[in-house]
């Protein structure tokens, strides 16, 4: 399998290390990462939550203000 094979069954990869290397670097606080939280949502929602990495999405913005 090419590495662009694997990218199409495990969309929103790159938006999950994203969120995870935000909140590292924010002391775990989800309200400073609301940008790439968002983004992962958006990639979620396009891809119909179609991916393992949407399963976090839901959990993350319930921690967001509102």
């Amino acid at each position: 399998m090419a590495s662009g094979d694997r990218s199409k069954k495990e969309p929103c990869k790159k938006e999950a290390c994203d969120i995870q290397s935000c909140l590292t670097k924010n002391n775990f606080l989800p309200q400073r990462c609301e940008k790439v939280i968002r983004a992962l949502q958006s990639c979620c929602e396009q891809c119909e939550y179609n991916s393992t990495h949407c399963a976090s999405v839901s959990g993350l913005l319930k921690q967001m203000p509102k």
